[in-house]
């Protein structure tokens, strides 16, 4: 008795594609974004700049997510399961966000930190989202939300310093606060990654994240981290060392948006079809052992991590 593994295994969700992702990764950034400026931004033109990047930012992912939806003028209904749909909450925060961050651009930094709560409600829902998809295990376990967190903050501190560079602006707390947050991502990404190993998933969500490991490890980790402290070092001297503080912006913005696409576009596949017992008609018969409590399309525990 054979059954084809294609037929069981895992299979790559088709919901969502890259406009999902392009939530996370827009969605993540801008709300980031929010909640470092009202830490750490150095000067009122940066907050203002900073707070309509990061609103255009939220604004462009939640557009994404409007262009996926099977009918788009049906979006409305998003609002109507706030007690079960983490996608509800977020949906009802995000007019909040906007209405703060429109009252930074006409008030001032006043209203900055009430941005930033909600900024990072935003940010808490869209860690959520994807931790309450029960059938997809990249997306299922606990770990993803501290990953998400992590990386949102990271790509804020990053965005924050290229608009900063921008303006010829240095301070120094900022290539300290995007060396202190990369730190943080890195941790969550290996607490992602082994949660991954012990918890199980299919082999080809191994395949995807692995592939992306190496990028986002170089590119988009220590790169950055070695060009902050090189801005650092340079204490914001003209040309070189804003150049350094863009470019670490830029890197570390890559590597966080690389890992989101990765996780949410390439390897969601869902779990397939585990064959504890299989049903046998007329006389018993022998079970190949091969197919007893079979999961095809499963790697064994022993998998290397990729590690930042």
């Amino acid at each position: 008795m054979s059954l084809p593994p294609d037929f069981i295994g895992p299979r790559h969700q088709t919901n969502w594609d890259w406009r999902a992702a392009c939530n996370f990764m827009f969605g993540g950034a801008g709300s980031g974004l929010v909640i470092v400026v009202a830490l750490l931004a150095p000067a009122q033109i940066v907050h203002a700049t900073a707070t309509a990047a990061a609103l255009l930012l939220v604004g462009a992912g939640l557009f994404c997510v409007w262009l996926e939806i099977g009918r788009p003028f049906r979006a409305i209904n998003v609002f109507l399961h706030p007690s079960t749909s983490w996608m509800t909450r977020e949906a009802i925060i995000a007019p909040l966000l906007f209405g703060f961050g429109a009252l930074v651009l006409w008030r001032g930094g006043g209203f900055a930190w009430a941005a930033a709560l909600t900024g990072a409600a935003f940010l808490f829902c869209q860690a959520q989202i994807l931790k309450a998809s029960r059938g997809i295990p990249a997306w299922r376990t606990p770990a993803i939300v501290p990953l998400i967190v992590a990386t949102g903050l990271a790509e804020g501190a990053g965005l924050l310093i290229v608009v900063a560079a921008f303006y010829g602006i240095f301070y120094a707390a900022l290539p300290v606060a995007l060396c202190v947050l990369l730190l943080g991502r890195g941790v969550a990404w290996r607490a992602y990654r082994a949660a991954l190993q012990e918890q199980g998933a299919p082999e080809r969500t191994f395949i995807a994240v692995d592939a992306c490991a190496a990028r986002v490890s170089i590119l988009g980790q220590w790169t950055p981290a070695l060009l902050a402290l090189l801005a650092l070092a340079l204490g914001g001297a003209a040309l070189p060392g804003h150049a350094a503080a863009l470019a670490a912006g830029v890197f570390a913005v890559y590597g966080g948006w690389l890992m989101k696409f990765t996780i949410v576009a390439r390897a969601a596949y869902n779990q397939g079809f585990a064959l504890p017992k299989l049903p046998v008609r007329g006389q018993p018969m022998a079970v190949e052992p091969s197919l007893r409590n079979a999961q095809p399309g499963w790697r064994a525990a022993d998998i290397s991590t990729g590690q930042f």
